[in-house]
This record gives structure tokens, sequence and C-alpha cells, in this order.
């Protein structure tokens, strides 16, 4: 059975692509994410498809942000996919309206807390208020649980932190920013292994360029897959 606890990003341009990824890749991954970038290349139409016809399961990488109305308004549309995941922001007024606009839906609502390609640097900016980057993070991740977020969009680094909350029993943990040993970090600042994303307490690890890029896009994948197999669950 293939470990669900790897989600490749399906980062290319349009559906046809992410459809000839996938068929490249097999059954060595269950699991697909799906973002922003493939919105207007299909991404509805090729989640739809991966998960109807392939069997595969969803993670809708949209982190959406907006006024309460609107943001219920679109993942009550997106509801009726049947996906599996869906990011929004982790302001506390998105998650709430997020949960709401799910309704009886399956689909899981993460909170991203502060993007992975981020760093204080950044934070500065963009007029985030001062203090430690970790300490931001976790305080965002217990307002977006507080809030009723089925789990958290976070980097490795604070994984293992955001799991010892009170708030994270029962919750999802997603860690972008995975990549393999020696790969290439690209535009990821706060980065670790797949074995020590796992390790530091993540359900899922989010790898994109790593497998997407490779020659042998199943091989790459693979051996994740069996890097996450020395992690008991």
């Amino acid at each position: 059975m293939t470990d669900d606890r790897l989600i490749v990003a399906l980062d290319v341009p349009d559906a046809h692509a992410g459809l000839h990824l996938a068929d490249r890749i097999g059954d060595a991954v269950s699991f697909y994410k799906i973002g922003l970038g493939m919105l207007t290349g299909g991404g509805l139409a090729l989640a739809r498809e991966l998960k109807d016809e392939h069997g595969k399961r969803i993670f809708l990488d949209m982190k959406l942000f907006d006024i309460g109305a609107t943001v219920q308004a679109a993942v009550r549309g997106l509801a009726q996919f049947d996906l599996d995941l869906l990011t929004v922001h982790g302001d506390p007024h998105v998650v709430r309206a997020a949960v709401e606009g799910r309704g009886g839906s399956d689909m899981k609502i993460l909170a991203v807390t502060i993007l992975t390609s981020l760093d204080r640097a950044d934070l500065d900016d963009g007029l985030i208020r001062p203090g430690d980057m970790t300490e931001i993070v976790l305080e965002r991740a217990q307002r977006a649980l507080d809030a009723g977020a089925d789990g958290v969009i976070t980097s490795p680094q604070e994984a293992a932190l955001i799991r010892a909350l009170p708030q994270a029993a029962g919750r999802l943990i997603v860690t972008p920013g995975v990549r393999p040993l020696g790969a290439d970090k690209g535009d990821q600042k706060r980065v670790a292994t797949p074995g020590g994303a796992i390790a530091a307490g993540a359900d899922h690890i989010v790898v994109g360029r790593p497998v997407w890029q490779a020659a042998d896009p199943r091989a790459a994948a693979q051996a994740i897959q069996a890097e996450l197999a020395t992690i008991q669950r």
C-alpha cells in the first residue's frame, strides 16, 4: 500500500502536464497537491479526474484569504468536489468562515501559519509585528486551531513544537519546505528532509520540485517513500 504521508505537488503549468506527470509516477504516489498556479490551467478538472478516475487523494492549496462571507462562499463551492484538504490563511476570521462554508463535507480545512519561503526579514518587510519567528508561528497555529481548523501548514522546523500544543491533539500537521538530502532548497528557507519532518511530528509532507523536476519522477518518489518507511507512523 502506498504511503500517503507523501504528498507530491503538481506544480506544473496545466492539467495536461499534471496528468502526464501523475501517469509517469503511477502507483508510487497516492496523494497530490494542486495549487493556485494551476487554477487557470484546469486545476479543478485535474483534481476531479485524479480523484474520481484514478483514486488519488487531493490537497487543494488555494491559501484563501478574504472577508468572511467571501471565504465562506468560496469554500462552499469547493466542497462540492469531494476533495481531501484545502488551505486557507490562518487568521481566525478566515478559518471560522471556511469551516462554516465546508458544511457537512469531509474536506479538511488547513490553516497556513507563516509561509515556508519567508524568514524574519520578510516579515519585517510586510510590517508583521516584531518577535521570534517560531513564537509567531506557534501563536498563529494556536489561534487557527482554536477557530476550528482541522490542522495547520507549517515548516518542518516548527512541527514538533506545534505537535506539543494541547490544541494539536488529533489535528493534522502538513509540512511543505521538504527536501531530500542534497536537493536544492530553491525558494524555501525553513526546510528539512522527509524523514526529519515526519519524525518532528508531521502527518504529511509536501514535495514538489525534487520529484517533478527529476529525470525519473517515479524513482524520485519511491526514494522518498523508502525513507518514510523507516519512520514509524
